[in-house]
């Protein structure tokens, strides 16, 4: 049987789904995920008759050198990566080592970078074969499956030294028709919920938002339409997972989760009459919080949801185009505190717009919502994204990923990158070193491990550098 090798390459440790692609080691209460895409498109392998073999090469810092000692064993037909925009260099280094080994492996390359700058790497890496732009699955079932490459659509691929780019693959109307991720080609006891040290698994549960939200990659990788999986097809993969692998604990991946009202109410209404005692945390957007939904939510297992609060300056919400008012989050946060769900809210600094008083409202905001979790990140210009078109339009300095992760991609107009750094540097630690924070948290703490990991967090916050 023909092997197919799926990676994540030697690089720092990622969360790598195309919408959202961020170092995971500095922040305090997201853990490293599953590569879930490389599982998806390995089930999709196995129907085209190749044995697959995933592997995450981002962790324990493995290098180039153990990547090609595994190349060598394996010797693959097809190499697949997983480049992320803020990382692509590093990524692609495997290329030409992969190429010098085995000259007729075929390496194809996936990530949101390639939707909008897919020609020029092809350009720019000679040896790479093929990108993939947006969803991957059943583009990689085409091409493992031998279709002329000419007639696969979302591709970008190289044919007698000549690029050629294909028309895009229209989205996936049927998830249900994905398989399962392959869970059996990884360790699944390596991820684990920050707080309980429990397994963890991620459900990608629907695809596609309708906001195209300024600095955001949701829309442009997955489409404006909502697209979601059947309440019965989710629970058979909630089945799988506590039956095969023994798993409880789940993230409910979305770009968003609680749009539809009706659709959250028949899964959460399915999981509860399923017997399936799990727990889940997913995603929110303020202005589609309701009372009766969040108490179901909570009934069928639901201990967090994530939502994307962004700033607490009205007018910067209103320019990144979020389309909720304060008060909406205000209302939000009280509704999901009510029905007992820990809310864990992301706030981003540095966009253009962004000044000396609009993080200090952003703080005093944060400060005063009190949510159990907060995650401030720095503004990156993602290719794709509107955040990128309005840097080269108003020259705000050239575009770096260059530097760690939390360090500004470019300016805003009113503060240089470097003191946005030291903001945000510092963010973490105005809001959790708070004694209502922390007075507020004890007791919330179940267990001596919950408190043990809450403990080593802070300490991390604390002399965070």
């Amino acid at each position: 049987m023909s092997k197919i090798f799926l990676i994540y390459p030697p690089s720092p440790i990622m969360n790598r789904e195309d919408r959202c692609q961020q170092p995971t080691d500095d922040l305090i209460v997201i853990p490293p995920l599953p590569p879930s895409d490389l599982l998806y498109m390995a089930s999709i392998s196995r129907t085209a008759g190749f044995e697959p073999i995933v592997k995450d090469y981002s962790e324990n810092n493995q290098t180039i050198e153990d990547f090609c000692k595994d190349l060598k064993e394996i010797s693959p037909e097809y190499l697949v990566l997983n480049a992320a925009s803020t990382t692509l260099a590093a990524d692609l280094a495997v290329i030409e080592p992969a190429k010098e080994m085995f000259p007729e492996i075929k390496i194809i390359a996936k990530g949101a970078y390639f939707a909008i700058f897919g020609e020029k790497v092809l350009e720019d890496y000679p040896k790479l074969d093929i990108a993939i732009q947006n969803e991957a699955e059943f583009t990689l079932l085409d091409i493992l499956k031998g279709a002329p490459l000419a007639e696969i659509k979302g591709i970008i691929y190289r044919k007698n030294e000549k690029i050629f780019k294909n028309p895009k693959r229209p989205f996936l109307d049927n998830l249900d028709e994905i398989p399962y991720p392959a869970r059996d080609l990884i360790d699944n006891s390596k991820y684990i919920r920050p707080d309980t040290n429990e397994v963890q698994a991620v459900i990608k549960v629907s695809r596609g938002c309708p906001y195209h939200c300024f600095f955001c990659l949701a829309t442009p990788v997955s489409g404006a339409k909502v697209r979601m999986r059947s309440p019965k097809n989710i629970i058979g993969e909630i089945q799988e997972c506590y039956e095969k692998y023994g798993i409880k604990n789940f993230i409910f991946w979305s770009d968003l989760f609680n749009l539809d009202h009706e659709w959250v109410k028949n899964l959460c209404t399915e999981i509860i009459n399923s017997g399936l005692k799990i727990t889940f945390s997913t995603n929110t957007r303020a202005d589609s919080a309701d009372y009766d939904t969040a108490l179901l939510m909570k009934k069928a297992g639901c201990t967090l949801v994530s939502m994307g609060i962004e700033s607490g300056c009205q007018e910067l919400l209103n320019k990144m185009g979020k389309n909720i008012t304060k008060e909406q989050i205000k209302s939000a946060v009280k509704i999901f505190k009510k029905a007992g769900i820990k809310i864990y809210g992301y706030y981003v600094i540095g966009l253009p717009w962004e000044s000396e008083e609009s993080f200090k409202e952003t703080m005093s905001f944060a400060k005063s919502l009190n949510t159990e979790y907060v995650s401030f990140y720095t503004a990156t210009a993602l290719a794709g994204t509107k955040f990128y078109d309005y840097v080269k339009e108003n020259n705000l300095g050239e575009i770096d990923y260059s530097k760690p992760y939390y360090f500004p991609s470019v300016n805003t107009h009113y503060l240089s990158k470097e003191r946005i750094f030291e903001l945000h540097k510092n963010a973490l630690k105005q809001y959790y070193a708070r004694f209502s924070y922390i007075f507020m948290m004890l007791f919330k703490i179940h267990s001596f491990r919950e408190f043990w990991n809450y403990f080593k967090s802070g300490m991390r916050i604390l002399f965070r550098k």
